[in-house]
């Protein structure tokens, strides 16, 4: 509702958009106070509050601040922020799904292009010239890491992974100048991420943080020689289990496995095209 909102905001009148910035200023706030604050704070009339409720789809500001508590809610903590505690599944699966859309388009719009196009290049570069590309993650990244490397080996360039904080550390180590080291972090502040992350670039190894802005190791990947591919979502990582975060964590690696297949070229999909024959083996055959 929010994003929606202020994807609309250029095209409404000035008095309107000085209500959406105050809604968009403090949501929860603006769902329980009166018209007649929510008027002076703005600096409006009351009927242009109203109005502006209707102009974004909405029956009136009674209507509208309904539909925003429910949008604005805490849900259930450790478990997920879109849902309550009595809801049906029907209504899970609204709401579980409409969340996953409401980050990935979110994502979409606020990703970094040439951020990207530079991690493309290193990564790309790095299979051409057979140096190391890897990738580094603990607990629910250490997966989506895993899921990188299953992705990238079968482009054919010399990929790893890692989620043990020992091996990170040594895997760090032996990485040289031309290397890759993706790393990959919800919170940015995981202790075997960051050491493994100074470790790697002393060796001068390219590093590729997939990170949220901010945090610890997003700084590292903006140093000179690094990359950040900011991670942003409203998913608050000490109280909500991370799904959001690793849905955009495997489209970002899913945006980087489609651009390197692109850059290394013709010569990619023989190999490509034979994996999936030699596949073909291991399946029944359709009854």
């Amino acid at each position: 509702m929010l994003e929606r909102i202020k994807a609309a905001l250029p095209a409404l009148p000035p008095a309107e958009q000085r209500v959406a910035h105050l809604l968009l200023s403090d949501p929860r706030a603006f769902a329980n106070l009166p018209v007649s604050e929510l008027a002076e704070r703005s600096t409006v009339s009351k009927p242009t509050v109203v109005r502006f409720c209707r102009s974004v789809g909405y029956d009136g500001l009674a209507d509208f601040k309904l539909k925003l508590a429910g949008s604005v809610n805490e849900g259930v903590p450790f478990v997920h922020r879109a849902v309550e505690e009595d809801d049906k599944p029907a209504d899970l699966i609204v709401k579980v799904v409409d969340n996953a859309i409401a980050a990935l388009l979110h994502y979409r719009n606020d990703a970094s292009g040439p951020a990207f196009d530079r991690a493309i290049a290193a990564l790309a570069q790095a299979g051409r010239d057979g140096r190391r590309i890897d990738f580094f993650g603990v607990g629910n990244s250490g997966i989506v890491a895993q899921d990188a490397h299953h992705k990238f080996f079968r482009l054919g360039v010399h990929s790893s992974w890692c989620s043990d904080g020992h091996v990170l550390m040594m895997s760090a180590t032996m990485l040289n100048p031309g290397d890759c080291a993706v790393f990959l972090s919800n919170s940015g502040r995981s202790r075997d991420l960051l050491d493994a992350a100074e470790i790697a670039r002393k060796k001068g190894a390219t590093g590729i943080f997939l990170t949220a802005s901010g945090s610890p190791l997003a700084q590292m990947g903006q140093a000179p020689g690094q990359i950040l591919l900011a991670i942003d979502h409203p998913e608050d990582f000490e109280r909500y289990s991370p799904m959001v975060s690793r849905l955009l964590q495997l489209t970002a690696v899913d945006v980087l496995t489609t651009g390197v297949a692109l850059r290394l070229g013709e010569r990619l999909r023989p190999m490509l095209q034979e994996i999936k024959k030699t596949l073909r083996s291991k399946r029944y055959a359709a009854g």
